[in-house]
């Protein structure tokens, strides 16, 4: 077989002309021939660059953003967007094949026989592949990775990303998509699947409406701004975990309520019942409730500070066990930020906001209940709506991936 190189087109008498050149030739050997006559070929570790070619498109709007379908092999047209969007994309979600073997369905979620010694390392090295050419389209800056998987291949695909993408922040979400649960021979029954966030750069989850879907333990507290007790809980929650916040606070009850005088120094010696509170006035001290000495969230400058600017308050009058809360930073950022408007002060100069017009939201969290997801009402009863008289096994859900 004799290989010719094209060395470029023309047209004459209305046809698609080539000329050519072979190659390897002892002398130079030319011809011109018609474009149909050809056929391409590749040799060993030759480039292939794939093409794409528009069949058709909907337009509404020319103002509005519009979508690209590419329909052909997925790592081809990962490789054709490179040329194009190399680290210019901000969100790449994958749905590979689960490698579960099932073939009764539409979406064929087999990749590699079931009973292949190397099935999984055959499905590692197809994803791989195709995560290498994501992650150069990836902004490196601020992006997102979303692979959905089940808990056939879950734990090695972790291992892969974490592999490929070790500058990278991982976490993975369990989604519930079938709370009647999918049927598993001798196991229990699957009501959930798994997405795995690769965050690039800055990327990072942004908090939700709590009027929204997501089903979520609403505090009712968190309508409201929240202050936070000033006595340290949970850990590192002694005296001597941090001597320098163990002070007194001096406060004084009026006829309107309690009111804070001064606060004192941190007493770093041991007869601290002997300090004398100001006349009229009782000392709270950072005591436990089981008698034992703890310490304060801030130290004395800082309350000092959180009191002048209306950032700590005192509860009801009860001597030296008096609460004392304060606003911590996030918080008193909603206030500067006009999010939480001041309208007033109390007594103990805290400060009195509107919160008529907030609206509260949370972060999720790693389990997801959203009924967008349900397979069943938003896959199976959406088609049985849009398409009452055929039948479709496993429709995905809207907003989900996967049905089964």
């Amino acid at each position: 077989m004799r290989l010719w190189k094209v060395l470029g087109f023309e047209k004459a008498d209305g046809k698609r002309l080539a000329q050519i050149e072979l190659l390897n030739a002892a002398k130079p050997e030319r011809q011109t021939v018609a474009i149909e006559n050809l056929v391409a070929v590749a040799e060993f570790h030759d480039y292939i660059y794939p093409g794409m070619v528009s069949t058709g498109k909907v337009e509404c709007d020319d103002n509005k953003p519009f979508h690209t379908v590419i329909n052909g092999e997925n790592y081809h047209a990962l490789q054709a967007l490179t040329f194009t969007h190399r680290g210019k994309i901000d969100v790449i979600y994958i749905d590979p094949p689960y490698n579960t073997g099932a073939k009764d369905w539409k979406y064929n979620n087999d990749y590699v026989g079931e009973e292949d010694l190397y099935r999984h390392s055959k499905w590692l090295a197809f994803m791989e592949r195709r995560l290498l050419i994501a992650k150069d389209l990836l902004n490196p800056k601020d992006s997102v990775l979303i692979v959905t998987i089940d808990e056939k291949e879950y734990l090695r695909l972790g291992l892969l990303l974490e592999q490929l993408f070790p500058e990278a922040r991982m976490q993975m979400v369990s989604s519930v998509i079938n709370p009647k649960g999918a049927t598993r021979s001798s196991a229990f029954g699957r009501t959930d699947e798994y997405l795995f966030f690769v965050m690039m750069g800055a990327a990072a989850p942004i908090p939700v409406s709590l009027n929204s879907e997501w089903k979520v333990a609403q505090d009712r507290r968190a309508g409201s701004l929240r202050w936070a007790e000033l006595l340290r809980a949970g850990s590192h929650t002694r005296r001597v975990d941090s001597p320098n916040q163990f002070y007194p606070v001096f406060i004084r009850n009026g006829t309107d309520g309690p009111r804070f005088e001064s606060v004192g120094d941190a007493y770093l010696g041991e007869n601290w019942r002997a300090v004398k509170a100001p006349p009229g006035c009782v000392a709270v001290w950072p005591i436990r409730s089981d008698g034992s000495e703890g310490n304060w969230q801030n130290s004395a400058s800082s309350l000092r500070e959180l009191i002048i600017k209306g950032y700590a308050k005192l509860g009801r009058w009860r001597g030296k066990d008096t609460a004392i809360a304060y606003l911590k930073r996030g918080e008193q950022g909603k206030v500067e930020a006009g999010i939480f408007p001041i309208v007033g002060r109390k007594q103990d100069n805290s400060i009195v906001v509107d919160d008529s017009e907030y609206q509260p939201v949370f972060l999720p969290g790693t389990q997801w209940r959203i009924a967008s997801h349900n397979a069943e009402q938003g896959g199976t009863n959406l088609q049985k709506l849009l398409i009452p008289d055929r039948k479709f096994p496993f429709p995905n859900p809207s907003y989900s991936r996967e049905g089964a």
